[in-house]
């Protein structure tokens, strides 16, 4: 399915015929694998039906080994790194080697971000705008004309449930199918998905070309895992903020024979783990020590120890107490509140994200209507070293790949907030700084190939970014708007 926005920036400019063409016939390929688990039609008209389950059959996943085989016939990617890898690997994803254990508890969420810096898109709520933007205008989403529909495909994995209903969700005859109705509490909500989404693939099979019905037995037919190709509107609504809680603590160790405290630098960050480090500047450059995931535990304040401004944390993975002192009651306070956020998290994400994973699952190319694309090397300032990517920009994420032959991403960066800006560095004259709303959050830096391709990055990611908007500015920017008149 086509996104129904168009992008407003040139993809990329080819050097001569050969390359283009190469290029060209690589995408088309890319996009062939990809589309056997996407769709890009419409359907024909059937009754209502609700989704059952009978038969569980056992699906099978085909590419992977044609493009290992096509991977080693490739080597575009140049990289200049220590043996620790690219620095935009997140902390918050790795296993990390504590004080006083070496062990984290790892989820599939965790393996499924590892890359991705998030910090600024959680750290406040959003408004998708898209393409119709323009300086001096309120934003489309709060003004009374009818807002533009942005439709992007992402992937739902619904585990089947209990009842006579185990998939709860209902869908009806429509071009596409359309997802009318959704259990509260049931599978289907609790996988994300949405009253207003289209179905397109059941299962890796296209079916915006057959019968609802059709549709719906490929359901009961399929394992016990369905995985849908769902088109969503990401300009519906904001996300929900997680921002992150940092601050020095004091932590009580249990290292050695003399217990005592040892002040850390701590970050409680929107995955709901609180991670810690011995300085303030270690964050973002350096591994954390170590990492306390806070969902289900158990916090709260401590006077077992006779000292004021403690509180404490139960992690269900450990039976392990975590004692942390802070310097004063509205301080612990403030960390409790945060830490509590953490215990009882908002469970799923926002569909922007959802889309995010999905893009970043395809090769480079099969990504449809790239704003940007091209080579850009990520520069670690600190340890003055560089790695070479294939990057693809598109709705204000810019997804990292090895090679142009990769079959998915490796990272990337929500742009949110960021400024983008052309800057010295060292010998050269002239690269891409992405600089963060605010200090607590990381900066980027990057180079293409020459001052030219660098500006034009510039433009593209400086066109993604405005395509999203703080909430409270957007509230702001339409309250300053004065009230459309019509004269009678």
């Amino acid at each position: 399915m086509e996104d129904l926005e168009t992008s407003g920036i040139a993809a990329s400019s080819h050097s001569n015929d050969s390359t283009y063409q190469e290029t060209e016939s690589l995408r088309k390929e890319q996009l062939s694998q990809a589309e056997k688990h996407s769709a890009i039609k419409s359907v024909s008209l059937e009754p209502v039906e609700h989704l059952k389950s009978s038969i569980h059959k056992d699906s099978e996943s085909s590419g992977s080994d044609h493009w290992a085989k096509r991977r080693k016939l490739f080597k575009e990617s140049k990289q200049w790194s220590s043996a620790g890898g690219s620095s935009i690997t997140s902390d918050i994803t790795e296993e990390s080697v504590s004080e006083d254990t070496r062990s984290m508890d790892m989820t599939m969420r965790d393996i499924e971000e590892r890359g991705f810096y998030t910090e600024t898109f959680h750290s406040a709520a959003w408004i998708y705008r898209g393409d119709d933007v323009c300086s001096g205008a309120s934003p489309s989403r709060l003004s009374t004309r009818p807002r533009a529909v942005s439709i992007r495909e992402r992937t739902v994995k619904i585990s089947k449930g209990m009842g006579e209903y185990p998939w709860g969700f209902r869908i009806q005859f429509s071009k596409p199918i359309v997802v009318t109705e959704v259990d509260t509490n049931g599978a289907a909500e609790e996988a994300g998905l949405t009253v207003g989404d289209s179905v397109l693939a059941v299962n890796g099979t296209d079916v915006t070309s057959v019968p609802h019905s059709e549709a719906a037995e490929l359901a009961r037919q399929g394992p016990d895992l369905l995985t849908l190709t769902i088109g969503s509107d990401i300009a519906r609504s904001p996300n929900t903020p997680r921002p992150a809680c940092r601050g020095y603590l004091h932590k009580r160790t249990q290292s050695g024979l003399i217990k005592g405290w040892r002040k850390r630098w701590f970050v409680l960050a929107h995955d709901c783990c609180l991670y810690y480090y011995r300085h303030k500047r270690d964050e973002g450059r350096r591994r954390a020590l170590s990492a306390v995931k806070l969902e289900g535990a158990e916090v709260g304040p401590d006077v077992t120890l006779g000292k004021p401004f403690v509180f404490k944390c139960c992690p269900q993975s450990t039976s392990r107490v975590y004692f942390f002192c802070s310097t004063s009651n509205q301080e612990m306070k403030r960390w409790l509140e945060a830490m509590e956020k953490a215990v009882h998290p908002i469970t799923q994400n926002h569909v922007w994200v959802d889309v995010t994973r999905h893009n970043s699952s395809l090769p480079p190319l099969a990504v449809k209507n790239p704003e940007c694309l091209g080579l850009l090397n990520e520069i670690d300032k600190n340890k003055d070293v560089c790695m070479q990517h294939y990057c693809i920009l598109k709705d204000g994420c810019l997804y990292f790949y090895s090679g142009l032959r990769s079959t998915h991403a490796t990272g990337g960066i929500y742009l949110q907030g960021y400024i983008v800006r052309e800057q010295p560095l060292g010998s050269k004259k002239s690269i891409i700084e992405l600089k963060p709303p605010s200090d607590e959050f990381k900066i980027f830096y990057l180079s293409a190939e020459d001052t030219n391709e660098n500006k034009r990055w510039i433009v593209a990611i400086n066109a993604s970014i405005g395509k999203w908007l703080p909430l409270r500015q957007a509230i702001q920017d339409y309250m300053n708007t004065s009230p459309e008149e019509t004269k009678m």
